[in-house]
This record gives structure tokens, sequence and C-alpha cells, in this order.
């Protein structure tokens, strides 16, 4: 991979955004190599948990790359467009259905799928001057895209998702806290730090609980009720007390 940097230790796996002098910017390879590392993660047991960062760019993630790949879709036949925003869009997809917990940890700016990438996370660690705006409706697009219509509103309610949908206004990192966005404010040189102590801890747990805890959230946020919510966490308890048990002798 060229746009991506990632290593393994400690059964957690370090994802680092590498097109710095892009500002991590997505473009066809970006979204080649980001397809398949997620399609490689999906039955991966040497990884429980993996930290995504922006590496060395000056923010986390600027979105499509609008001088060579935002051209080629706009000018593109319809069902090519299509096919390529549907490729971009199922990354968010595979991030969910990673096994992983992913804690992203972001700096700067984090726009459009960049925004996108943070939300389709499990936990947000955001530095003192990062800031999110789903840039999509600021280049004449609807402003509901990359999942943020499905996420946003979860994370943080409705209302203020449709100001920030609407307007594609910034959510700077004081907001992300207020609002729940975010499960921590550090310093830049702090983000790390903070993912490896919480990666570490999740790293500690039963391997099949931490991976059927991130499963059940996931349903969950879809239910129809509590009835169901009760059903998905019992059948995950018995079949993680099953697996111990058949461990144990």
């Amino acid at each position: 991979m060229e746009n991506l940097i990632y290593r393994v230790e400690n059964y957690i796996g370090y994802l680092t955004l590498n097109r710095w002098d892009k500002y991590n910017a997505f473009d066809g390879q970006m979204i080649d190599e980001f397809e398949q590392f997620w399609r490689d993660r999906r039955y991966d047991d040497s990884v429980r948990v993996i930290i995504l960062d922006g590496g060395e760019a000056k923010g986390f993630c600027a979105g499509l790359d609008m001088e060579t790949h935002g051209p080629k879709l706009f000018e593109a036949d319809p069902t090519s467009a299509y096919n390529g925003q549907a490729r971009m869009s199922r990354i968010l997809l595979a991030m969910r259905q990673a096994p992983q917990p992913i804690i992203s940890c972001i700096h700067g700016a984090a726009s459009g799928i960049g925004f996108s990438l943070a939300m389709a996370s499990d936990i947000r660690i955001v530095a003192e001057k990062a800031r999110f705006n789903a840039a999509y409706i600021n280049i004449g697009l609807g402003g509901a895209d990359m999942a943020s219509s499905y996420f946003l509103p979860r994370l943080i309610g409705s209302g203020r998702t449709n100001e920030f949908l609407l307007t594609g206004n910034w959510m700077s990192a004081e907001d992300a806290m207020q609002l729940g966005f975010a499960s921590r404010l550090v310093a830049k040189e702090k983000m790390m730090e903070s993912a490896e102590e919480l990666a570490k801890i999740m790293v500690g747990k039963t391997p099949l609980a931490l991976r059927m805890t991130k499963e059940a959230i996931n349903v969950n946020m879809d239910c129809a009720g509590l009835e169901a919510a009760l059903q998905m966490e019992d059948r995950n308890q018995m079949m993680v007390m099953y697996s111990l048990k058949l461990a144990n002798t």
C-alpha cells in the first residue's frame, strides 16, 4: 500500500492515512487500498482493535480529491458515476462490519468523507483544533452523503445534525465534545497515547465478547425496540459464555 501505512503490535492494528501532501484526500488508489484493507480485516483474528489516524498531514482527511478523482466522477456517465459513489460509500459500511472496534484520532480538518470516516469509527479522540464538516452541500451536492445522514443523527441527535448537513458549517472540537460526538479532547501529541490506553483495555477483554459487543451496538442502533435489543444481548451473552465454557474444558 502506498496511501496507507499499517502495522500490528500486541493485537492492535495501527492504520495511518499517508497522502500527507494531499491532505489525505481520497483518489482512486486510496479507495482501492481502503477497500482491500477492510476486506482483509473482516476475518482477521490477529487484530482486536484498530487505531486510525491522519499521520503527518496538516489535517485528518480533506475528503475527496477534487483535483483528480472528483472531476472524473462528475464527468463520468451515470452508471460509472453511480458505481464510483457506491464504492466510496461502502467503505463506511465495511468499517462498521469490521469485527475490530475502531478508534480514530482526528487532528485538523475532517471534511466530507474524512468526517464520515470519523463517524464510522467506534470511538473518536480529537485534537484541540480539530474540526469537522459535511462539505458535500458546499460543492453543489446534497448535504446527506457518505453515511452522514445515518451516523450523525444517531451520534448527536437530529436537531444539530440538520444544521450541519444543511449548511456545511464546521463543527469545532469543543462542539464535538459538548454534543457527545467525541470521547476525548486532548493535545495533538497526546492522541495516540489516549487511543492506545483505550485499545490496551479492549485487547485485555475476551476477544469474542469484544467483537460481539460491537456487533450488538451496531444492530441495536437499528432494532425495532427494546425486545429486539434484549434478544441480541441475550444471544451474545450465551454464545460468549458457552465459548468460555468450552475453552476451559
